[in-house]
């Protein structure tokens, strides 16, 4: 009976080694899990709570004169900005900056291109979206709440400067550039858009290019971000999509893109000019690689071909 007993013994003592390597396994697999949601919800929090860029220098360091106001966006934020005066102008130009970045948008930069505008005519009005610069809010959803800062941008100026903003015209850099396809879509009062770089479609351009942002590879952290972050930040990822509006915009269009940039293909302005409406959009592709560097290759000819399209579709004004 012991030899017996002692052989019966060894299917059991199997079965339990058995039986704790596959609850080891198990509580590992829950772990890598919990770790990659960790991570993709870490990740995507941080993308969307980026800490707000100081604005540390103005207008007037490039001999502009310049007022700071303040507006709040239409559901209640305070909105930081500046307004530019031109002499004698019924025609002032919105510009709206990129992700992470300010009014001052230094890698374009924004004040030599504001003092174009403004030499050639036109008031500009500078403002921080929501969660940068100086503005309040403290989460950025790459356009799908951004465009009521640039609704309360039009109301403040409509209310504020009606003389002066009697035509508005909108230039957009990134995801400023999505956000004002988005915006002119349901705003009539803007009456010409400049989109220098935009995304087409939000969850599309994620599904493929999310590594650029989060530094993860797309599998397994693309989906779950796009998945898990919406809901916690309160974004609508499907409405973020210039590509569903941009058919029936009806205000003029010059969209810009460098050939090869390095954050966004220049496919998605390519994708938008031919979903466009005929004869009202015009496309600029520009050689290099920068994302958001057509003006750096060459600033006097961006400014002539940006300056052309808002006196063609604006006029200057006199008051």
């Amino acid at each position: 009976m012991g030899r017996n007993s002692g052989i019966a013994s060894r299917p059991t003592a199997y079965r339990r080694r058995n039986t704790w390597l596959w609850r080891a396994l198990a509580g590992l697999m829950v772990l890598a899990v919990a770790a990659v949601v960790g991570v993709s919800v870490y990740v995507g929090w941080s993308l969307s709570h980026p800490a707000p860029r100081p604005v540390d220098r103005t207008p007037a360091e490039v001999g502009l004169a310049y007022e700071s106001v303040a507006f709040p966006a239409t559901d209640g934020l305070t909105i930081r900005a500046w307004f530019l005066p031109a002499e004698d102008s019924s025609s002032t130009i919105i510009m709206a900056h990129g992700y992470t970045s300010n009014r001052l948008s230094p890698s374009l930069p924004a004040l030599e291109l504001a003092r174009a505008f403004v030499d050639a005519g036109f008031n500009v009005l500078m403002f921080d979206f929501r969660n940068s610069g100086e503005s309040e809010g403290d989460v950025t959803t790459l356009g799908y709440h951004e465009v009521k800062d640039i609704y309360g941008a039009v109301d403040w100026l409509k209310s504020e400067k009606p003389a002066q903003a009697q035509r508005i015209g909108l230039i957009g850099f990134s995801m400023g550039a999505t956000t004002a396809i988005l915006a002119a879509a349901n705003e009539p009062r803007i009456e010409a858009v400049v989109a220098d770089s935009p995304f087409s479609d939000l969850r599309d351009y994620l599904s493929v290019n999310m590594p650029v942002w989060t530094g993860l590879p797309n599998f397994p952290f693309t989906w779950l971000i796009i998945t898990l972050l919406p809901p916690l930040i309160g974004l609508d990822t499907d409405a973020v999509s210039p590509i569903a509006v941009v058919p029936y915009l009806k205000q003029p269009l010059l969209l810009i893109h460098t050939e090869g940039d390095d954050a966004i293909p220049s496919s998605e302005s390519r994708r938008l000019f031919e979903a466009a409406r005929p004869g009202l959009a015009e496309l600029w592709i520009v050689p290099g690689t920068r994302h958001v560097g057509a003006r750096q290759v060459d600033p006097a000819a961006y400014d002539r071909r940006v300056i052309g399209f808002f006196e063609k579709t604006l006029g200057t004004g006199e008051l």
